[in-house]
């Protein structure tokens, strides 16, 4: 029972990290264009990551039974907390630079890293389904169709006044972020109810991978209190440091990603980065007016990062086992 309640505070604790690593995917744009204020932005992105918890089953079953397989015993428990270490460790250092970095990633990064290094099995044919290619695709999907949206914004509203058109967007960007917010939630904290129910497995205290009502509860109360704590360094990158946005681009980001996000999730059960998407179609949006819009330096360090997460945590992952199972 103990290693099963450290193995849950874990979960909550990189829960946690997530909402505030995480927040500015679904406020930064809606901020930085000053269609909300950043407090109403915070406001809105814990209530939609809270609501959008509900919806993400699928994820959660691909994040519990698709990636790794493991026997019932306290050897697994102490694999899956040395998976979440490996992820909060990432979370924590990828925040203090202020990189945009996948909380999805470095979770399944640090799964994958555990079982390797506790000679588990690892499913490599779901991480490569439903990892792998969906990791590489969505960026490319949040670009295209960024950059679509956009161009198709400023045809439709070529006769308008940029002032008349800037005030519309920058209503229409309350409704954005919002549907930003509730797809967050049904990818991030469906990755942690996945987890948790695995514990609950491994611990033998149940047999399926059904979600028990006060996970979804508690999961979806840590992920909004995390959101609610913001996550500025990350939000500057993401709203000021790619691109100076104006509302119709931050709305065109703001959609597009959010319906990347809906397709993945309850139509693949595919757990893909919010983190990916979202800056993506900030980058294809942005890139309409013109390229060099688009601070491109700023965009290969965070290619760098967004390459470099699931090896990092893997690694972190794989030490924290090795470590703890060397002295404990």
């Amino acid at each position: 029972m103990f290693a099963l309640l450290v193995v849950i505070g874990l979960a909550m604790a990189f829960t946690f990290t997530n909402g505030f690593h995480d927040s500015a995917n679904a406020i930064a744009t809606s901020v930085s264009t000053r269609a909300l204020t950043l407090r109403t932005a915070l406001a809105m992105a814990a209530i939609g990551n809270l609501v959008g918890s509900f919806f993400g089953a699928k994820v959660a079953s691909t994040v519990g039974s698709g990636i790794i397989e493991l026997e019932v015993s306290a050897d697994a428990l102490t694999l899956v907390g040395a998976a979440l270490v490996g992820a909060i460790g990432w979370n924590l250092l990828t925040w203090w630079y202020g990189l945009p970095s996948s909380s999805s990633h470095a979770l399944i990064g640090g799964m994958v890293g555990a079982a390797l290094a506790g000679g588990m099995t690892v499913l490599w044919d779901g991480v490569l389904h439903k990892v792998v290619l969906p990791m590489v695709l969505s960026p490319f999907a949040g670009f295209l169709l960024g950059a679509v949206a956009m161009l198709t914004i400023m045809w439709a509203f070529r006769r308008s006044s940029p002032a008349a058109t800037g005030r519309r967007f920058r209503r229409a960007q309350t409704l954005s972020a919002a549907m930003m917010a509730f797809g967050h939630g049904m990818q991030d904290a469906a990755k942690t109810m996945g987890i948790v129910v695995l514990a609950l497995v491994l611990a033998g205290y149940q047999d399926g991978y059904s979600i028990p009502i006060w996970c979804f509860l508690l999961t979806a109360i840590v992920l909004a209190a995390g959101t609610a704590t913001g996550g500025m360094r990350i939000m500057r990158t993401l709203g000021r440091k790619i691109i100076e946005l104006d509302p119709p681009q931050g709305f065109a980001a703001e959609s597009t990603a959010a319906a990347v996000l809906y397709v993945a999730s309850a139509g693949m059960g595919a757990p893909i980065s919010t983190t990916h998407v979202i800056s993506s179609a900030i980058m294809g949006a942005g890139s309409t007016k013109r390229t060099s819009a688009v601070r491109w330096g700023v965009a290969r360090s965070m290619v760098t990062a967004w390459i470099t997460t699931f090896p990092a945590a893997a690694a972190l992952a794989a030490g924290t086992y090795l470590a703890v199972d060397m002295f404990v």
